[in-house]
């Protein structure tokens, strides 16, 4: 009888098999070339989804492959494992979130084992011990003695659900990145990092990444916001002082009619006199998440201003504009000050329209004359008008005149501003980093020192799910001791955000046990930096700037020599399920566990694989799975069929010469170049797959033939090791266990990558596969030589 396909007792035994023997545990090493494969690290939720299948299945493949061509790889895992889930467990559940985090993360590292996933586990990091948060405590002390890392009082986004401050890349569309909460603002103190001195090295560093995709690069672009023009203060007419703006556009300043206040700016206590407008301007900033949204299209507020009654003078014209204060101009940019150009500005034009202000028209486009009067807006760039001895010159020739004029009379500079904000690190809750520092009345702000770190969380605490950490509820962390004056003080209770824990963790994977450091500095000059890093797009502005910040900032304190952490980054799609991405909220998910229960492990990866191209989204259909599980199987009863070809004991002579058939012999040598390629220069997983299954169709349609004969029962032998090896980084379990059958001593895991025969791998004609969306549609045959525009069109010819 032929023995069925028990995927259960192949995986539990490889799995086994690969940890007793420590087969991806690495070590430096001076010979081989490094390979630093990582993956943003998991959750830990309880369960993995699909999603973090996909990723690790990609992710492991390019492992497994390098490992197989000869580099010393590292790939680690570890767990972000603080943030608000475990709290609000705590609330919801009474259950202490150490114990829930810790629990939920023994259970997910056994479904990744599961999995097969060549993870060196002795790398693994826990964010949440105090052997990892206390280099959190270390770093922010050395931030902090720099000055990069400091306490203010400001408007913070506020998410009213989760009880704490969001920084600005956590608000999504105005809600909680979180919880889809809507997000208000609120004033309070915080501690920030100072990101902004880093803008510039940010903006430029992009200039590295070649193998960064381009949308992901201009989202970082777009969120540093370079921004070039010109400072210009406006004096006060019949008072001291004046307003100074920034802006991008002084070819407009002849059109400047009036100034605009935000409402917190400095001087609005000082113009604004009346009692009702003063009550107004606080209600304004009170009701924020309303009305002063600075996450809001233009057109979605309703602008409301209060004329102060005061004016300033346009230094360019010399002539007085009414001060406005108005609730669409945000303190967090610029100045905090505007010089309003209805004519040439969306948000002034409407101000000026619903208050009956002046309306300058100072720019026309160029293709018309200056005597052609326009009506309504205009903000492109074009030809001054009526701005005296500017006027006639094109846009950018008459900024580059007036920022000069500015200079040399003295109201006025070059300057560059960024959209950048510094970073908000402060969280009001209690599973985060503590906040190194101890407030004493005598002393004011102390730094604990180093050697009482790590600050760690206490025990006792009260989840009340109130406004306010619960840290402040535990008076034995809250009451201590200043280290200065030995006085009575009290703890900092806010803890860290958690990107705070995920910006450097990469760098403690290359020597997790480090006492001394966050990390030793030999271990990370060999391995960083970051060869390949896999995550989600939706992190290219959350985690990406922040971990890139951190490195440079960890560069100034001489940890590393390293600018960029990650010089190669791949974004994987998300996977989909009746038509949306799969989610608890969204009741569509498929539990990994339950399909590897039915299918296996090598099933459920080869599955996430095969379906689509790493970057494209991935529609799961039960189907396909049932497809990759029929692969394996015939796969299997095909070796089962012809155990006396494969087995070791099958003896081909020595001496024989017959020639070898040539059809599967050049498919194999074609498939080895074309895998190859496929995962080491394109990263088309999907299609390194198809062409395993179109090579092992070709080697069962010629099996009957060739095993009549010695030399083809021997070509059969090789083509069969060949594609267990091809098939290795995919199916690692079935793989293994084929080949230990055939006698083969060295794991598939550890053994060579074959080699293609370059003369052997060419064709004449090569077969075009069509896919659409990432799904395989059709495909046809085409000579090698055929131009790029013929092939479009005969793919296009195609009926499906």
């Amino acid at each position: 009888m032929t023995e069925a396909y028990d995927f259960r007792r192949i995986e539990e035994k490889w799995q086994r098999i690969w940890t007793d023997r420590e087969v991806f545990t690495v070590q430096e090493d001076a010979v081989k070339t490094k390979y630093y494969c990582l993956e943003m690290y998991p959750y830990p939720s309880g369960r993995i989804h699909m999603g973090h299948v996909r990723n690790y299945s990609i992710v492991d493949v390019i492992a497994r492959f390098k490992i197989m061509k000869g580099y010393n790889v590292l790939h680690p895992i570890g767990w972000d494992a603080f943030g608000m889930p475990a709290e609000n467990a705590a609330i919801e559940q009474g259950v202490h979130p150490r114990k829930w985090t810790l629990d939920n993360i023994e259970n997910m590292k056994s479904q990744l084992k599961k999995l097969g996933l060549s993870y060196d586990w002795t790398r693994e990091v826990n964010t949440c011990l105090p052997d990892y948060y206390k280099w959190n405590q270390w770093i922010f002390l050395k931030l902090y003695e720099k000055g990069l890392a400091f306490r203010k009082e400001s408007v913070v986004n506020w998410c009213p659900h989760c009880q704490t401050v969001l920084a600005n890349e956590q608000v999504i569309n105005d809600l909680c990145w979180r919880c889809d909460s809507s997000v208000g603002f609120k004033k309070m103190e915080q501690w920030y990092l100072k990101i902004t001195d880093y803008a510039q090295e940010l903006l430029d560093g992009l200039d590295q990444l070649q193998k960064w995709p381009e949308h992901v690069l201009t989202m970082q672009k777009n969120w540093i916001g370079r921004s070039t023009g010109a400072q210009v203060t406006f004096p006060l007419a019949e008072l001291e002082g004046g307003i100074e703006v920034f802006t991008t556009r002084i070819d407009t300043i002849y059109g400047a009619t009036f100034m605009v206040l935000s409402p917190e700016h400095p001087l609005t206590d000082r113009l604004v006199t009346e009692a009702a407008d003063r009550e107004k301007i606080r209600s304004w900033i009170t009701k924020r998440s309303a009305d002063l949204n600075q996450r809001s299209e233009p057109g979605e507020l309703e602008k409301e201003g209060i004329d102060t009654g005061k004016k300033a003078i346009n230094p360019f014209t010399q002539q007085e504009m009414p001060v406005w204060v108005a609730n669409y101009v945000l303190m967090e940019y610029g100045t905090g000050a505007i010089m309003a150009v209805p004519a040439h500005d969306q948000r002034d034009f409407e101000f000026a329209q619903k208050y009956g202000l002046v309306i300058q028209e100072v720019i026309v486009p160029t293709e018309e004359t200056p005597e052609e009067k326009r009506t309504g807006l205009f903000e492109a760039y074009g030809t001054v008008v009526n701005s005296g001895p500017f006027s006639g010159l094109k846009s950018q020739e008459a900024m580059t005149q007036m920022a000069a004029y500015a200079q040399e009379k003295k109201f006025g500079w070059e300057q560059t501003l960024y959209r950048l904000r510094d970073w908000g690190i402060s969280r009001q809750r209690y599973w985060g980093t503590p906040i190194p520092v101890i407030y004493c009345d005598s002393c004011g702000v102390v730094a604990v020192p180093y050697d009482d770190l790590p600050v760690t969380l206490p025990e006792e605490v009260e989840f009340r799910g109130e406004e306010g950490s619960p840290l402040e509820t535990s008076e034995s962390f809250v009451n201590t001791t200043c280290p200065q004056c030995q006085g009575e003080a009290r703890r900092e209770t806010d803890t860290m955000d958690t990107f705070f824990d995920s910006s450097w963790y990469y760098f403690r994977y290359c020597s997790p046990q480090a006492m001394e450091l966050p990390f030793l500095s030999e271990p990370v000059r060999h391995w960083m930096p970051v060869n390949i890093y896999v995550g989600g797009v939706e992190h290219a502005i959350l985690h990406l700037i922040y971990a890139r910040f951190f490195c440079k900032i960890l560069r100034d304190l001489g940890l590393t020599e390293i600018d960029e952490p990650f010089p190669h980054y791949l974004p994987q799609g998300m996977v989909i399920k009746d038509g949306v991405k799969m989610s608890k909220s969204k009741g569509n998910v498929v539990d990994p566990d339950e399909m590897i229960a039915q299918y296996g492990s090598d099933a459920l990866r080869l599955f996430m694989l095969f379906a689509s191209p790493p970057e494209k989204e991935f529609d799961w259909d039960d189907k396909g799975i049932e497809g990759t599980y029929r692969f394996l199987n015939r796969l299997w009863r095909f070796f089962q069929k012809n155990t006396d070809v494969f087995a070791p004991s099958d003896e081909i002579p020595a001496d024989s010469t017959a020639e070898s058939p040539a059809p599967l012999l050049v498919k194999m040598h074609q498939t080895i170049k074309k895998v190859t390629d496929d995962i080491e220069k394109r990263y088309h997983l999907n299609t390194a797959v198809s062409s395993l299954m179109e090579f092992f169709n070709q080697l069962k349609k010629d099996s009957e033939a060739l095993k009549t004969d010695p030399v083809g029962r021997r070509l059969m032998r090789e083509a069969m090791g060949t594609l267990l090896l091809l098939l290795s980084p995919f199916a690692p379990f079935l793989s293994e266990e084929l080949r230990e059958r055939m006698g083969f001593e060295s794991l598939a895991s550890l053994s060579a990558w074959p080699e293609a025969d370059a003369a052997l791998a060419r064709e004449e004609k090569v077969t075009i596969v069509v896919q659409v969306n990432g799904k395989i549609r059709d495909r046809f045959e085409a000579p090698r030589d055929l131009p790029e525009d013929q092939v479009k069109q005969k793919a296009l010819e195609l009926k499906r």
